[in-house]
Order: structure tokens, then sequence, then C-alpha cells
């Protein structure tokens, strides 16, 4: 794959370039590394576009979890200890909120990074939220989310999200004093190049 597009989210290019340029360099590695072609499996059962093969999320998801585990990079899990003052008098929540947690996909040397190909409330909720949790949790200082951009996404499933949609917002939002710098790099695949 292709680094297409580069978003720098509250200084986030500035701050990984300068303070985290080995961890940059391995990301490029890897996004280099992932062949999207192989990752184009899923045969599209939507009206609009039936027997189509796609890029399959699922597929690229593994290729990007086979690069950064092979450099070392690891998969960081907080347990979610939810608080039960905030429910009415009379109310008794279920187990299932027994053993909830939340997940980083890779954290290498207080970098996390995303690797999100699908829906965009997830791209959102891991710049705006996510990030700011596991900073707030001493576990990250920066980050850095990979996402498609539009040319990709137009291959894959319906509803998915991608950069130039994710920029747009993010540059309409601006930037709180509670968000952390995230470099966002939209990916394409190699073919979609020539």
């Amino acid at each position: 794959m292709i680094i297409a597009g580069v978003y720098s989210f509250n200084r986030g290019r500035e701050i990984i370039e300068t303070t985290y340029t080995a961890e940059l360099e391995e990301i490029k590695q890897i996004i280099a590394a992932v062949d999207a072609e192989i990752c184009k499996t899923k045969v599209s059962e939507e009206v609009t576009m039936e027997g189509k093969i796609l890029y399959s999320p699922r597929a690229l998801n593994q290729a990007f979890d086979d690069e950064f585990e092979a450099r070392e990079w690891r998969t960081e899990r907080v347990l979610c200890d939810y608080p039960t003052e905030f429910y009415v008098d009379g109310y008794e929540p279920s187990s299932a909120t027994k053993g909830a947690f939340r997940e980083m996909d890779f954290i290498k040397r207080r970098v996390g990074v995303e690797v999100q190909f699908g829906k965009y409330a997830f791209m959102v909720y891991n710049v705006c939220a996510k990030m700011t949790i596991f900073h707030n949790m001493d576990k990250i200082d920066a980050g850095v989310e990979i996402v498609p951009v539009k040319d990709l996404a137009a291959n894959m499933s319906t509803g998915v999200s991608y950069f130039e949609q994710f920029v747009w917002d993010l540059e309409h939002r601006g930037v709180a004093d509670i968000d952390i710098p995230v470099l966002i790099l939209g990916v394409a695949a190699e073919s979609e190049r020539e």
C-alpha cells in the first residue's frame, strides 16, 4: 500500500516526525509491506455492486496486524471499571458490564496506532476519545490513525469512511485542550497509483 494523504491533527505530524522518527519509519515500512491486492477477496452482495470483488476490511486489518506484530508493536487493553453510582435506585446492572475493556490496536514507545477500515464513527472515536483516554491512562503521548482514502473506500463495502471526509470534519471541529497530537495517514492500494 501507499500513503496517499497526510493530515496533522493538533501538531501530530510535527510531533511524530521529530520525537518518534523510528516509530514513523516503521509505520511507513508496514504500510508499504501490506499488499492490498491479496486482500481483494470480498464478493459484494450489495445491490449497487453485486458480484464485484472488493477489498476486505477484515483481510486488510489482518495484514496490518501481521506487519505490526512482526515489528513488536503490541495491542494494549485496559479494563473498564464502570461506576455504579449513577444508576437510579432499584436498578441492578447485569453482569454484562463485568470484564469490559478498551483496546488500542498497537502501541510502541508511547505511540498509539489505530487502523480503521470501518464506519466513520470509529475514526472519530479513535482520535477524539480513545487516544485521549489512553493518554490519560499514561499509555501513549501521540497517535497515528491509518484510514483509507476515498479511492480505496470506493472499492470496499458501502459505509466505509475515508480520509477526506475525516479531515474535513476534524478541520471544522477544531482542536480541544484534551486532544493529543495525532498523525492521520490516508492509505491507498498500490494499483491506484498507476
